[in-house]
């Protein structure tokens, strides 16, 4: 579904994540295996209930030799009957299916939200690499005006005879690099901004936010191990289990006795004569029970089978369980680091622009040659992306992080 544009002049995260729900995509999938399996649930227990049900039979018999009828299991030559009435089936295996069902859509519930989360994030990741693609342009724009600047002084003192040619060169290369910069930093814009659209669906990008400044580490404190235990994939893997369980249920519940049932009023005659059916007119109640005794074993191996599959939703479940502690261990250091790293870029884009200062006025004072002042300006041009760049990675793992503890 393509949304033809943005009302708002700066989409933010909250928007993109909204407008991403609405999308084709495997939440979208989840959703509807989630009702899926709310119908097989509704199924299930329905199938525990009497069916209603109004059955009309004409029989035709043809006649013998001495004018009865010729098959002996009909009660004459014609037989009309007319049953309305209730029937219905009861045994281990149809309750434990209703369990079943209920362990499935539990399951599927939980994947919807697996499936929501990881659509959160795939936008959190796309947003934030569309703010570092216009973060790194602007940075390279900068570079770019300081570097033309530079360029045009130093021509100027060239021209006047006050430094050679080769500061001219250098000055011109230096100018050359932050322009090839900028270049890369608009293609590089562009297919961020593509990638986020058709996340989106959208046919263009508004404007979206400039990376956040900052991470309050007490903020990263309040994210404890034990919300790992609220990931929706171990109320998945959980459920999956119980259904594992309900499954060896319905296979025992082949051993067991099996009992149908039916509670009929109607009419069996030969005619269809108001007198005739009237006498014949009553109530039929009927139930069986079918009392399993042998097949061959393979009731026993569906046992069996069921009990492997149980096993192995078990071993699933121990597995995921770890797979999550880990990767909260891994979301924690990360987001860890990438905090370190921001303030260690701020630091150093500091130094950065102070040396590119320094560098010039001694430049021109005569005190250094020209490469200090142009190595000074390449150095700043570097920490100026390596400071976004900190500044995205410390957002997506903050994100990983609040999804790994089950936020």
């Amino acid at each position: 579904m393509l949304i033809p544009a943005i009302l708002a002049a700066t989409l933010s995260l909250a928007d993109a994540q909204a407008i991403a729900l609405k999308q084709v995509s495997a939440f979208r999938q989840a959703e509807l295996e989630q009702r899926t399996a709310a119908e097989d649930l509704r199924q299930a227990r329905a199938s525990l209930l009497p069916r209603v049900r109004d059955s009309f039979s004409v029989t035709y018999n043809s006649r013998d030799t001495t004018g009865g009828p010729s098959f002996l299991a009909s009660n004459s030559v014609h037989e009309y009957q007319n049953l309305i009435g209730v029937a219905g089936e009861l045994d281990a295996g149809l309750l434990a299916a209703v369990h079943r069902a209920h362990a499935l859509l539990d399951a599927a519930r939980a994947g919807t939200e697996v499936a929501r989360r990881a659509l959160a994030r795939g936008v959190t990741e796309s947003y934030y690499g569309a703010a570092l693609a216009h973060a790194k342009r602007n940075a390279a724009e900068q570079s770019l005006g300081a570097a033309e600047e530079f360029e045009r002084v130093t021509r100027l003192n060239y021209e006047a005879g006050e430094v050679p040619e080769v500061d001219a060169i250098r000055a011109r290369l230096q100018t050359s690099a932050r322009r090839d910069d900028l270049f890369q930093s608009r293609e590089a814009e562009a297919i961020a901004d593509a990638e986020l659209s058709a996340l989106l669906g959208l046919n263009a990008v508004a404007e979206v936010e400039p990376l956040p400044q900052s991470i309050d580490p007490a903020a990263i404190e309040s994210f404890g191990a034990d919300g790992v235990m609220k990931r929706p994939e171990l109320a998945q893997a959980s459920a999956q289990l119980e259904a594992a369980h309900a499954d060896v249920i319905i296979a025992r519940g082949e051993l067991l006795p099996h009992i149908t049932y039916s509670l009929d009023r109607g009419f069996d005659s030969e005619s269809l004569s108001s007198d005739i059916v009237r006498s014949h007119r009553g109530t039929l109640a009927t139930a069986n029970i079918d009392v399993p005794i042998f097949n061959w074993g393979i009731a026993f191996s569906r046992i069996r089978q069921a009990k492997l599959k149980e096993k192995e939703a078990a071993v699933q479940r121990e597995l995921t369980t770890r797979e999550l502690n880990v990767a909260y261990m891994t979301a924690r250091a990360q987001v860890t680091a990438a905090v370190a790293r921001v303030e260690n870029a701020k630091h150093a884009l500091d130094d950065a622009e102070r040396n590119v200062t320094i560098s010039i006025e001694r430049y021109r004072a005569g005190e250094a040659p020209v490469s200090e002042a142009t190595d000074a300006q390449t150095a700043r041009a570097q920490e100026r992306i390596a400071l976004q760049q900190a500044l995205y990675d410390a957002q997506v793992a903050l994100a990983h992080l609040r999804e790994a503890v089950g936020q």
